[in-house]
């Protein structure tokens, strides 16, 4: 089947069913391109996969484990990658402190501007440019896929604070890490997330 064909089955009238091979199908179509697209900057899609994590993740979840976790990838190719980005000096890898057992990946101020200049920002702004409804209900359906995806295989959520049973306000803090939280804390992911 054609991505033309895919395109016309999506525009049929409302009253026609689409399938869900069909839906996912051009899941798998849209997947495949975007992937494509991050062949960019020196970087290949496994790279730029870790610098979107480290950019979304609080100071609790910059390990290589949690990466490892969320991108659903073994050890051995999350240690690679890493030991690629640390080469190219778009992450650090630290020890943890007060923890030597744990080591910590930070993005570089050059590691920022790649993110600044992700080859997946035109899809980012095709996204934004969806009906207020449309990207309401693509963003619920989209949830309920992965959600029941993570579930099936035993994923961690890696959700942000305030959906957690562990944070507490007033003043905002992690209960699990015994930390006070800051405001850029609370808007990143966490791989300890268990939600309420």
């Amino acid at each position: 089947m054609g991505h033309g064909s895919l395109i016309m089955m999506a525009k049929k009238s409302k009253s026609d069913e689409v399938s869900a091979a069909q839906i996912l199908a051009q899941l798998e179509r849209l997947s495949r391109l975007s992937r494509g697209s991050s062949h960019s900057g020196g970087l290949n899609p496994a790279q730029w996969d870790a610098l979107r994590y480290l950019g979304r993740c609080n100071r609790f979840s910059n390990s290589p484990m949690a990466l490892t976790q969320y991108l659903g990838a073994t050890k051995g190719t999350i240690s690679q990658t890493v030991a690629a980005l640390v080469k190219k000096a778009v992450v650090t890898k630290t020890v943890r402190t007060g923890n030597h057992r744990s080591v910590v990946l930070v993005l570089t101020d050059l590691g920022r501007q790649f993110l600044a200049n992700d080859p997946l920002r035109p899809l980012e702004k095709s996204i934004e440019n969806l009906s207020a409804k449309t990207k309401k209900r693509f963003a619920r359906g989209v949830l309920e896929l992965l959600e029941g995806e993570r579930e099936r295989q035993s994923q961690p959520p890696f959700g942000t604070c305030q959906a957690c049973r562990f944070f507490r306000s007033a003043p905002d803090t992690c209960m699990k890490f015994e930390q006070a939280l800051t405001s850029e804390d609370k808007a990143l992911i966490c791989v300890e997330q268990v939600e309420r």
